[in-house]
């Protein structure tokens, strides 16, 4: 089957051979987003607070692209690098989402590029 891809302007360009999102039936699947601001291609400055903020401002960005909000987001894979950003990631996610929230996978990883201290990546289904 083709992949049918998802590119927002208002998102992070990829930075290798990825799509920002790419679509399968009625399913989307968005690569993982690092707190790069799409205006700079920096990391943006703060703590887990802000850069979960603007992870989540990037997937936003690929989601609405695709004609969908963040109320279709049925699944989200969480990578810190350390757990003991957790609380402070859980803020911003429910600041986010609403209930029910979509399942989540949250996992502690040894390194994200640019050192960043959040990647974040998602699924969102298509209204039928």
């Amino acid at each position: 089957m083709p992949r049918s891809p998802v590119l927002s302007p208002s998102a992070p360009k990829a930075i290798g051979p990825y799509s920002q999102a790419v679509w399968t039936g009625n399913l989307l699947y968005c690569s993982g987003q690092t707190p790069i601001d799409p205006a700079t291609g920096k990391l943006v400055d703060g703590g887990i607070g802000e850069q979960t903020r603007q992870a989540f401002n990037n997937l936003e960005a690929v989601v609405r692209e695709a004609g969908m909000t963040m109320d279709n987001v049925i699944k989200v894979n969480v990578y810190l690098t350390s757990m003991t950003n957790f609380a402070g990631m859980n803020q911003v996610y429910q600041e986010r989402f609403s209930q029910p929230y979509p399942a989540r996978t949250t996992v502690a990883v040894a390194e994200l590029p640019l050192n960043a201290l959040v990647e974040i990546e998602l699924i969102a289904e298509r209204d039928q």
